[in-house]
C-alpha cells in the first residue's frame, strides 16, 4: 500500500512508517519542520518528506495514518476525507499493522522505554517497536524476518488496548494523561486490566499497588526480595548497574540505578517466559546501551559531564536524580546543576508540589518556559513556587565549546563549565542543551 502520516516526523508515528516500510508498503509524511527524524525517513526508507503540511502530499496514497496532535482542519486530514481516502489515527492503524504479530508489550507509566530497549537487545532476533532510540541499533525500529515484535504499548491514549499483546509487561501504574482520561480515575485503572487481560503471559511489578491487587495469572516481580547485591560502577566513565535476580545469579546492565536493575529484571522475566535461554539473556542483556535522552551522557570530560534526560514527571526525574547523585560521587564532581523544561500546562499544573519537591538536593536549578505541547496557555508562578532554590529563570540554554550558558532576555546569565550538568525535559530541550538550536 501508499501510506502517509500526518505528523510523521514525531518519535511513534516514525517507528510505524519504518515498521510498515520493512513490511514492504511505501510511505511518505508531512510534519510542520524539517528534523533529524524526517531526513532519516527521506534518506534511508525512501519516503517522500512533505514540509510543511499541504493538501497535494495525499493525492494518489491508498491510506493516511495521522498523529494525536492532527486537528481536523488540517489541510492533508481534509483532503483526504474528500477523496474518500482511509483515515486513522494512530491508535486505530495498530489494530491492522500488529494483529497478526506475536506482540511482547511493554506499559507502565514510567521505565516502558527502557524496559522495551532492553527486551529488544534480550530477544536479538526480533522485530521493535520503541518509543526512543535504543543506541544499541540507533534507531526506534528494528526489522527481523519473523513475526515476533518487542512494542513499546502507550497508555496516554489507550492505544496499549489496540497493540494485539501475546506477552504484556507492566513496569507500574500512576495516573499519567488524565485530561484524556477525562480526570476519571476508574477508566484510567480499567484500561490497564483491559491491557493485561488481553495478554496471554503477564509479568508484572508485584510492588506496585494497582498491580499487586489484580487478581490476574501473572508472573509477579517482588524487587526488594528478588533482587539482591545492587552494585553501581564506571566502566570508562561509563554507568553500570550490577545485580542479582531470584535463583538466575548476577546480571550487568548499562544505566545506573535501582529502577534500571528493575527494568532490567522485568525484561529477564519476560524473555525467560518467551523461550530465551538464562545464558543468552546474560551475554545480550551487554548489547544494551542505553537510549537517547534517557541518562544520556552528551559530553564527558574529567572536570565536566552534561546529561540530557527526557524525564518530564516528578516520580522519574526523582529516580533520574537519585542516579545522578550517585554518579556525582563515582566521579568526585562537587556540584549538580540542573535545567529543566516543563512539559505540558496541565501536567505543572496536576503534579507542581510534586515536581517541588523532586528536585531536592540540586545546587542550582533553571526553569525554562513551558514546552506547551500544543495546549493553551496558563499562568503558573513557578518562581514563587521553586522560590526555596538558588533559582535561574530562563528563556533558553545553549551549549558550546564545553560550555552550557543560561540565557535570559538574550543576555548570558549563568555559565557552567565544571561538575555535572543535567538538563529534564521532554520538549526542544534536547536540541538545546546539545547546543542544535
Amino acid at each position: 500500500m501508499r501510506i502517509h502520516f500526518i505528523g510523521i516526523g514525531g518519535i511513534g508515528l516514525s517507528a510505524l512508517a519504518k515498521f510498515l516500510v520493512n513490511d514492504g508498503h511505501q510511505i511518505s509524511g508531512s510534519d510542520i519542520k524539517q528534523t533529524e527524524i524526517t531526513d532519516d525517513l527521506a534518506l534511508n526508507f525512501g519516503a517522500k518528506i512533505t514540509i510543511p503540511h499541504h493538501e497535494d502530499a495525499v493525492e494518489g496514497v491508498d491510506r493516511v495514518i495521522y498523529s494525536a496532535a492532527v486537528r481536523p482542519n488540517n489541510p492533508e486530514y481534509k483532503r483526504a476525507k474528500e477523496l474518500g481516502i482511509e483515515l486513522l489515527s494512530r491508535k486505530e492503524s495498530l489494530i491492522s499493522i500488529l494483529g497478526d504479530k506475536e506482540v511482547y508489550a511493554v506499559g507502565g507509566a514510567h521505565g516502558k522505554s527502557t524496559t522495551s530497549a532492553m527486551l529488544a537487545s534480550i530477544i536479538p532476533n526480533s522485530n521493535a517497536l520503541i518509543g526512543a532510540i535504543s543506541k544499541e541499533f540507533g534507531s526506534n525500529v528494528r526489522h527481523a524476518d519473523n513475526n515476533r515484535v518487542v512494542f513499546e504499548a502507550d497508555e496516554s491514549d489507550e492505544s496499549f488496548l489496540n497493540s494485539n499483546p501475546h506477552l504484556a509487561i507492566v513496569t507500574n501504574v500512576e495516573p499519567e494523561h488524565m485530561e484524556y482520561y477525562e480526570y476519571d480515575e476508574e477508566r484510567f485503572y480499567n484500561a490497564y486490566r483491559n491491557f493485561l487481560n488481553l495478554a496471554k503471559v503477564r509479568v508484572i511489578n508485584g510492588e506496585d499497588e494497582f498491580l499487586n491487587s489484580l487478581e490476574i495469572d501473572a508472573v509477579k516481580f517482588y524487587p526488594s526480595k528478588d533482587m539482591k547485591n545492587i552494585e553501581f560502577v564506571l566502566v570508562n566513565g561509563e554507568p553500570y548497574t550490577k545485580f542479582s535476580l531470584k535463583e538466575y545469579g548476577d546480571f550487568e546492565v548499562f544505566g545506573f540505578g535501582y529502577h534500571i536493575a528493575l527494568d532490567a529484571s522485568l525484561a529477564i522475566l519476560g524473555a525467560l517466559e518467551m523461550g530465551e535461554k538464562i545464558e543468552d539473556i546474560r551475554t545480550n542483556l551487554l548489547n544494551y546501551r542505553g537510549i537517547k535522552k534517557r541518562f544520556d551522557i552528551i559530553q564527558n570530560q574529567p572536570n565536566c559531564v552534561v546529561i540530557d534526560d527526557y524525564g518530564h514527571h516528578p516520580t522519574e526525574i526523582k529516580a533520574t536524580l537519585q542516579s545522578l547523585k550517585v554518579y556525582q560521587k563515582l566521579r568526585g564532581f562537587n556540584r549538580l546543576n540542573v535545567i529543566w523544561q516543563p512539559h505540558k500546562y496541565s501536567r505543572t499544573l496536576d503534579n507542581l508540589q510534586a515536581f517541588v519537591e523532586c528536585f531536592e538536593g540540586v545546587d542550582e536549578l533553571t526553569i525554562l518556559p513551558i514546552w506547551s505541547a500544543g495546549e493553551l496557555e496558563v499562568d503558573i508562578d513557578l518562581k514563587g513556587a521553586f522560590s526555596r532554590y538558588k533559582l535561574h529563570m530562563a528563556d533558553r540554554v545553549t551549549r558550546k565549546d564545553g560550555v552550557v550558558h543560561i540565557i535570559q532576555n538574550n543576555n548570558i546569565i549563568q555559565e557552567y563549565r565544571e561538575d555535572l550538568i543535567t538538563a529534564f525535559g521532554a520538549g526542544d530541550i534536547t536540541y538545546q542543551i546539545r547546543g542544535e538550536v
